[in-house]
């Protein structure tokens, strides 16, 4: 019998009533934290040793990397977030898409606001000669004119926007005000293209527009938006970039239903849109957001995933594929880019530090099973280990557990990377995960 203590520690807004997530015996409590509070009665609860920190999950909508989660070496690296400095396992921590493979993917239900004689005659509704701006707010609207007028030149364009003020609309946009669930359902049934602005930035609106049988003009950052160059994630306990507004609906879906373009380039938007008005778009949801999805992985992870004792090895072994990563990149990339995705449980694999105390020469022949020979050996407490410098043939492993990390990288040393693949629409899961 588990029980376990979830944590809203970061805000998800209505996407905590899509969860299909309470499951006796387990024990659930949300600890709101609107004004960027650490929840203190939990905190406590842990410290007191009332509650024991394996047992914690946390609901996070933009990830934990495990530099933030790491107290001392987030105090090392300066890092000031009141989300931070936890301490524990990085999988602990559960997010609203896979974009910190370090974290857990729990997701959410993409919803249908449709009764039974809705459901029967939702594919009557014709497709118009239309688009829906994905922005409700007219601030986001701002300086978006240009970009709209060529979507303009093809179809008519609509907006939900709410509130008396709506300066920023070109005077062309018919505007419904806010809909509801039902009424906006019907409305992108009737839409082609569901157009993004650059913000918000990773919400679930675009999946339920591809839901709906729309094509998502998903805007390109280039360079990418991180806490470097955006105040939105500034301060929060992440350094992952974002590639454009929605990069899960960029990287693991695309075309024909997600076109990923630089708004900025007309000739890049006109192209697009010519694309997508040249074929006829199917609907379309990933299996890890329908309710039977979110039920399957959420079922694997409290069936598997055990912080306190650690006795099974999940994900099995056999979906472990090593790579090597260029100096510079992450395991997240490298992964990323062989159509496979990091997977933490396994770093423990690649780094025996029992090995160590024997002679450098049984402690190389973890890595050379890998195509690493190393001359030397140290283990470090660093998220860019386990690494090697293939210059001076110098291996590097791992001293802490909590600093495992898939998103460090170095520019001298080659990262070690446990990559591992994925059912297809049900990425928290491997292909012998079930």
């Amino acid at each position: 019998m588990k029980f376990v203590l979830t944590i809203c520690m970061v805000k998800f807004g209505n996407v905590l009533r899509r969860m299909p997530f309470l499951m006796q015996p387990s024990l659930f409590v949300r600890a709101w934290d609107r004004h960027r509070r650490k929840s203190a009665s939990v905190l406590n609860l842990v410290q007191s040793n009332l509650i024991q920190r394996c047992m914690l999950r946390v609901l996070d909508s933009f990830g934990t990397e495990p530099e933030f989660n790491h107290a001392h070496y987030a105090q090392s690296k300066g890092h000031k977030t009141p989300w931070g400095k936890w301490n524990l396992n990085p999988q602990q921590f559960n997010t609203m898409f896979p974009h910190t493979p370090d974290n857990s993917f729990l997701g959410f239900v993409v919803e249908q606001h449709l009764n039974a004689s809705d459901i029967k005659h939702i594919d009557d509704v014709k497709r118009q000669n239309q688009s829906l701006v994905y922005g409700k707010v007219d601030n986001f609207w701002k300086d978006k004119k240009k970009y709209l007028d060529i979507i303009h030149s093809y179809m008519e364009v609509h907006a939900t926007v709410h509130g008396s003020s709506t300066v920023h609309l070109p005077g062309y946009v018919k505007n419904h005000g806010i809909l509801s669930g039902r009424d906006l359902q019907f409305l992108l049934r009737e839409t082609k293209l569901f157009v993004g602005l650059s913000f918000p930035y990773e919400g679930p609106a675009p999946l339920e527009a591809i839901a709906n049988g729309c094509a998502f003009l998903n805007p390109k950052f280039n360079p990418p938006k991180s806490s470097k160059n955006t105040d939105f994630f500034k301060g929060k306990p992440t350094l992952r970039e974002l590639t454009s507004q929605h990069p899960y609906a960029e990287v693991y879906i695309g075309q024909p239903h997600v076109w990923t373009v630089d708004i900025e380039n007309p000739g890049e938007v006109d192209k697009a849109i010519r694309a997508i008005l040249s074929q006829k778009i199917e609907p379309y949801l990933p299996y890890e957001f329908t309710c039977e999805g979110m039920l399957q992985r959420v079922n694997s992870f409290i069936e598997n995933q055990d912080f306190c004792h650690g006795q099974v090895m999940w994900p099995p072994l056999s979906a472990l594929q090593v790579k090597m990563a260029p100096a510079g990149k992450s395991c997240k990339q490298v992964c990323q880019e062989e159509q496979l995705i990091c997977e933490p449980s396994f770093f423990q694999h690649l780094n025996k530090d029992k090995d160590l105390a024997r002679t450098v020469s049984p402690s190389c022949m973890l890595l050379r099973r890998f195509g690493v020979e190393c001359r030397t050996v140290e283990s470090v407490g660093d998220i860019v280990v386990p690494a090697f410098s293939e210059s001076s043939r110098h291996c590097v492993l791992q001293a802490d557990l909590l600093l495992f990390s898939c998103a460090g990288a170095h520019p001298s040393l080659q990262r070690v990377c446990p990559c591992r693949d994925y059912m297809k629409g049900q990425v928290a899961l491997c292909k012998d995960c079930l």
